[in-house]
């Protein structure tokens, strides 16, 4: 591409690429596209988005597509790779100045340099990192900030590589620049202090920003390095006080906090993956933490995200099990000691009281958020409170997770403090006094979370009679926070410690508060009182969804009650569909044992699933989850579950918003019994599938190929045979160049099975294409491998990347000129696919292949866990003869280099080999080191 002639017209297409007018768009993108891969068009784009005066937009779209075709071209072994010499001067195009004036597209620039320094830094590209240095030493203000942009992105990207040996090289130069990272830290931060008390907050915000980028590449150098945290010179705690000089509204505050969150991140993410190297940082740690979230310090400073962050850190310093000594104090390391010293040191009888009482008195005070949720929408704050990892992120979880912590680990000093707080609010409350009802409730709280603790030291059922069943008499509005509590309190006492003879009482004093109007409960029963069999269904399917399968040996009465009931409520679909509702919950409960049920179930599901019939209105979402979770846990398929099927055809053709359920199960069928099933359907499905293809989203179209995906995954032949006539579609997709990422992972998917597990089949495949398209078999057969290689980027998921390697080499040993030609980027895509699956051994250093699965186990359960499916069950074990679960890919690898060797001889594999680029190899040869 001549550059002066070329400028021009590329920069026209990229303004016209910028349109609204989809007239003027889609030429030009198309434009575009064909230019991809012409000599010379990446030096234009340079040149394009690195001129100032040109259009934001189309130097914005410059870079994407300068960024896109380095994921594309940039690889030496990739196809229409790059010249050596082009690159060369590209390399040295982005580095010679960094003084873009849009932050947009100064970020994207440094994320385009990270991209290639992944590839060529350090080899190709050793004078990055010294020019980026440099740069960042600078006084102009600009370009000082985009070098230390790109210096992050940089940083970031070369520790993203999980290869021995690039883990090696960044470690050298982590080593190299800590040191420096730590020093601008310091710089930027001192600037920032300096200005933001002169009151230049436009000068202190450019400081700021610095700071935190700063920060960000000391983190990437960090979690390579096992040194001592070098941050010690008290930046973080003046960047605190600091915060007293930046009011909320300011515009240092949101980069401040951003700032700050990131220091502690950093000392949490470095006590959690280095805990013995971060012991000498222990004392100042805690007294840093403790310092601002329970003592005035932090008054006017701190705010919900640091406080979360501190606590975070004070309980993973208290619950780490590398700083407790052994039972056997001989037993123990001398760091373990080291660590329990200074923590024992700190951890003293007034910094545990006060810590105690703080943690109760005031963060388990509830806000006016929080009573108003409780009030309108209990169940989202039940969930909220108690959800996932919710302690990590959320104020009141952390809260109660930290209290609880440290609670068990020095439960003799803090016990007597909340006994005190329990005894200073015996007696009634004022219901005037909001203050007291908060605190009475946080107490409780406390008591409550802390039961198993309190054991020996609470009479509970003296506390029961004596306190709180008066409490919960007393009916003033403002005392149901109280009466909550009180409710709360009991259940988490009731398994610990509570004289059966009492139950009579609680169950009394529980049945008077269902009369209670400011109790949820009431609002509850009100509604169900109106309803008496969806209420009596709605309990059953409660009960039965809480107790699952230990529902089994009470199901007799159930089979007894439900068939009669059905046939009394043919006029009332609202009470069938709560019918169908517990027919779920009580198939999930029976599992396979469900089939007993089948002369009852599968005429329901037939109802109701049956477009033809006018129920079907509103039965038909629960009806067709009833039927997906018959099929998950039927031990075998019948010929009365085959035949409801029937029914399916006339649902796929309303494209409805449960066509996502019926692909589920179809895909069920297919995991059930692929040789009936589909021996019966497949061919009214291919039309069906047909149909739908002409006229759907791309996300329909992975609906439906995945059906084809999942037949050739559980029967390859008979899949094959089945879907033949979807499958040119398939073949022409991956030859075009679909554009939808997860169509053309789609595609790759079931072309890696059939090529795979089914050759015969995909070459006969070969030929028809071949001549429909009037090309040689060898010809289409490479243009497939090339845009296989092209698209790997699309496929996502580890299986199918493995899949598409495992399916490439099966091309391997042969004799084909066009395989060989393609033989850098097969081993390409198997080197991607090794990065993915291949785990190290830190032992012995080598690899294994962690998708490997050798035998199937039930799994064991714990008491709230879900038994699996026996569809689940299935799944497994077709997984266990899946080649993507059943062979080495490294062994695969190794005996197909091996064949085309041996097919070959040395000196003609030695000549293929050399088209390979010499870093891959050496990288294919660590992984296969060993075999």
């Amino acid at each position: 591409m001549d550059m002066d002639s070329a400028s021009s017209v590329v920069l026209q297409a990229l303004t016209q690429a910028t349109s609204q007018d989809t007239a003027v768009l889609k030429p030009a993108e198309e434009q575009l596209r064909q230019w991809e891969t012409q000599p010379g068009f990446y030096s234009v784009l340079l040149n394009i988005f690195n001129n100032h005066m040109l259009d934001v937009n189309v130097r914005w779209l410059a870079v994407l597509y300068f960024k896109n075709g380095i994921d594309r071209y940039w690889r030496r072994v990739a196809p229409h790779a790059l010249s050596e010499e082009e690159k060369t001067s590209l390399r040295a195009g982005l580095i010679t100045n960094f003084n873009e004036p849009v932050n947009q597209i100064a970020t994207q620039i440094a994320v385009l340099i990270a991209k290639v320094a992944r590839l060529d830094c350090p080899r190709q590209w050793p004078e990055l990192i010294p020019i980026l240095l440099e740069s960042v030493k600078g006084q102009d203000g600009l370009q000082q900030h985009r070098a230390l942009l790109t210096f992050y992105h940089v940083t970031k990207t070369l520790a993203s590589k999980r290869l021995a040996q690039d883990r090696r090289l960044f470690q050298d130069l982590a080593s190299g620049i800590y040191s420096f990272a730590c020093s601008l830290w310091s710089h930027h931060t001192d600037c920032f202090l300096q200005q933001i008390y002169a009151r230049d907050e436009a000068t202190a915000l450019s400081s700021l920003e610095r700071t935190l980028l700063s920060l960000k590449v000391y983190d990437k150098c960090l979690s390579m390095l096992l040194n001592l945290l070098l941050l010690t010179n008290d930046a973080v705690w003046l960047i605190c006080v600091s915060g007293r000089q930046v009011g909320p509204d300011s515009t240092c505050r949101e980069k401040l906090e951003k700032t700050i969150i990131l220091y502690t991140k950093v000392l949490l993410d470095f006590l959690e993956y280095h805990p013995c190297a971060f012991i000498p940082l222990i004392q100042r740690s805690l007294e840093f933490a403790v310092s601002y979230v329970f003592t005035p310090a932090g008054e006017g400073v701190t705010f919900e995200r640091f406080i979360v962050q501190c606590m975070n850190l004070i309980k993973m310093i208290v619950k780490n099990d590398a700083y407790k000594p052994a039972k056997n104090i001989d037993d123990s390391k001398p760091e373990s000691l080291e660590a329990h010293k200074i923590k024992t040191a700190f951890f003293t009888h007034p910094t545990l009281t006060e810590i105690g009482r703080r943690l109760v008195s005031h963060y388990f005070l509830l806000t006016e958020e929080e009573l108003t949720m409780w009030e309108e929408d209990p169940e989202s704050f039940a969930v909220e409170e108690t959800g996932g990892d919710s302690w990590k992120y959320s104020l009141r979880p952390c809260t109660e997770v930290l209290f609880l912590d440290i609670f068990h680990n020095y439960s003799q000093t803090l016990t007597p403090v909340l006994l005190d707080m329990v005894q200073n609010l015996q007696g009634p409350t004022n219901v005037e006094d909001p203050v007291q009802l908060l605190m009475k409730d946080a107490v409780y709280n406390a008591v409550g979370l802390a039961a198993y603790e309190l054991f020996d030291n609470v009479d509970f059922d003296q506390w029961f009679k004596n306190q709180l069943l008066g409490e919960l008499q007393v009916s003033h509005h403002r005392y149901k926070l109280i009466r909550r509590r009180v409710i709360w309190l009991i259940g988490q006492w009731i398994s610990v410690k509570f004289k059966s003879d009492l139950r009579p009482l609680l169950y009394e004093v529980i049945l008077s508060l269902m009369q209670d109007p400011d109790l949820v409960v009431r609002q509850l029963f009100f509604v169900f009182s109106q309803f008496s069999p969806n209420l009596l269904l709605h309990v059953i399917s409660c009960v039965i969804e809480r107790v699952n399968i230990q529902i089994r040996p009470y199901v007799g009465c159930l089979v007894q009650y439900l068939p009669l009931l059905w046939k009394q409520s043919e006029e009332h679909n609202m009470l069938r569909c709560a019918i169908l509702t517990t027919l779920i919950h009580l198939v999930q409960g029976l599992g396979a044992e469900s089939k007993n049920l089948y002369p009852f179930l599968l005429p329901v599901i037939q109802l109701s699933t049956d477009v033809s019939q006018p129920p079907h209105v509103y039965l038909l979402e629960d009806g067709l989850e009833l039927w997906l979770v018959t099929l998950e846990n039927s031990p075998a398929v019948t010929p009365e579950l085959l035949r409801i099927f029937q029914n399916m055809s006339a649902l796929l053709e309303l494209s409805s918003e449960n066509v996502r359920t019926c692909f589920q199960i179809v895909n069920a069928y297919i995991y059930l019994s692929a040789t009936e099933f589909l021996q019966s359907y497949a061919e009214s499905l291919c039309r069906t599938f047909c149909d739908l293809l002409k006229d759907i989203t791309n996300e329909g179209q992975v609906q439906v190929l995945k059906v084809v995906e999942i037949a050739l995954k559980v029967s390859p032949i008979l899949g094959a045979h089945m879907f033949q006539p979807l499958l040119p579609a398939v073949f022409r997709g991956i030859v075009d160049g679909e554009r939808y990422p997860v169509v053309m992972s789609t595609y790759l998917g079931i072309m890696g099975r059939v090529l795979l597990q089914n050759s015969s089949f995909f070459f006969s495949l070969l030929t028809q294409m071949a001549s429909e398209s009037s090309q040689e078999m060898d010809q289409l057969l490479g243009s497939v491998i090339e845009m296989w290689v092209d698209r790997m980027d699309n496929i996502t998921q580890p299986e199918r990347r493995k899949l598409s390697s495992l399916a490439l080499l099966s091309l391997l040993p042969s004799d084909n000129s066009v395989i060989q030609d393609k033989f850098c980027g097969i081993i390409n895509i198997c080197l991607e696919a090794l990065h993915d699956v291949m785990t190290e051994d830190p032992e012995t250093g080598t690899f294994k292949d962690c998708m490997l699965m050798s035998h199937f186990e039930e799994p064991k359960l714990s008491d709230d866990e879900e038994p699996p499916t026996e569809q689940d069950k299935r799944k497994k074990l077709l997984a266990l003869e899946d080649p993507v679960h059943s062979v080495s890919l490294q062994q695969f690898v190794y005996e197909k280099l091996k064949a085309q060797q041996a097919l070959m001889g040395d000196q003609g594999f030695g000549v293929l080999m050399e088209t390979v680029d010499t870093e891959l190899v050496s990288q294919l040869q660590e992984f296969l080191q060993g075999l």
